[in-house]
């Protein structure tokens, strides 16, 4: 399986990232020292990927408060939650973000009768541990995808889900791997993922370097290349998924969704058990971030549109979860009832 890239790895003192920004044109890595830093590598997508931003997040925290002159716990506790509560505001919608800094919360809490020296390594290595897990969820995330696609699929994806979006391998990317890898003769349509071309500057290139035939094609192609039976099946990643079900992802997800059901398309979404949200029970409940204007009146720092122009950029959209056939999980494929069966995931 060829993944020969990491897009996160602890070095040493410090994260290395791969900074995506700046693909595919240019592979930069960049040294990150900082809480700060990091924060500003989510905020600016240079990390992006609701499983990567949890992960990165979670070292964050550690650099946060490594240098630390804490008298007991709790002061050394009042700073951490400083640094959590920052590092959530990052991005509110991947829940995989929060999910990461209180599971760090909640293992320092359970050892806060230890030196906070230690406590301080444990937050690190929970970091480590975090990332180690990821990376093995999404294996077993494209094995079990890899089941539902049938041999000479054409396959649909939207926005980035491989190993620049995860720890390694990915969520709707990890199907593709291992479809490829077991030889089905798959074939990929990439939407290019406007505003910020996350398809056409990242899934591409990840898709390039696994050696796996596909075409780029712009968001509005999709709907035609489905009514013409050029679609199978739909596979799509998910940055929080309601406990009913409802899934928010890249915007664009939504439109794809009801399309492959007026189409009779299977549409699966990829995701670890760290995106479900069980404590949101629908759609309507989730924040929806909304980014800077100049992400859609802008290409690559010049203007495409007459100035003072508005324009009204969500990052992501719900998909109410009648239109989703299942979800691909570490554990499984959930099918309908959705409501029931997730939370069996839980049990």
């Amino acid at each position: 399986m060829k993944q020969a890239y990491e897009s996160i790895a602890w070095q040493e003192d410090h994260l290395v990232i791969l900074d995506q920004t700046q693909l595919p044109l240019r592979e930069i890595y960049s040294d990150v020292n900082t809480v700060g830093q990091v924060w500003d590598a989510i905020k600016k997508l240079k990390i992006r990927g609701a499983p990567a931003i949890g992960i990165a997040a979670a070292y964050g925290l550690y650099l946060g408060v490594r240098d630390l002159k804490s008298k007991n716990f709790t002061s050394f506790n009042v700073e951490l939650n400083r640094w959590i509560e920052y590092l959530k505001s990052s991005r509110p919608t991947a829940v995989n973000l929060s999910w990461a800094l209180e599971r760090v919360n909640q293992t320092v809490y359970a050892n806060k009768d230890k030196d906070l020296e230690e406590i301080k390594e444990i937050i690190l290595k929970t970091a480590e541990t975090i990332h180690s897990e990821d990376k093995r969820v999404c294996r077993k995330i494209g094995q079990n995808g890899a089941k539902l696609v049938k041999k000479g699929s054409n396959i649909l994806t939207h926005c980035n889900t491989g190993g620049l979006a995860t720890g390694a391998y990915g969520t709707a990317f990890s199907v593709l791997l291992h479809a490829n890898d077991d030889d089905k003769d798959i074939h990929v349509w990439v939407d290019e993922t406007r505003p910020l071309l996350q398809g056409a500057r990242l899934t591409t290139w990840e898709l390039q370097k696994a050696e796996i035939p596909f075409h780029l094609i712009t968001d509005s192609m999709a709907g035609s290349l489905m009514n013409t039976g050029k679609v199978d099946i739909v596979v799509v990643g998910a940055d929080r998924v309601t406990a009913n079900g409802d899934t928010a992802n890249k915007i664009g997800t939504y439109s794809l969704a009801v399309l492959a059901k007026e189409n009779n398309i299977p549409f699966y979404v990829a995701l670890p058990l760290s995106s479900f949200d069980l404590e949101t029970d629908t759609g309507e409940e989730i924040e929806i971030e909304e980014r800077e204007p100049e992400e859609i009146t802008h290409l690559n720092k010049t203007q495409i549109t007459p100035k003072k122009t508005k324009a009204y950029n969500p990052a992501f959209d719900i998909t109410p979860n009648k239109y989703i056939t299942g979800f691909i999980t570490e554990k499984g494929i959930v099918e309908p009832n959705f409501k029931k069966n997730i939370k069996k995931l839980f049990d």
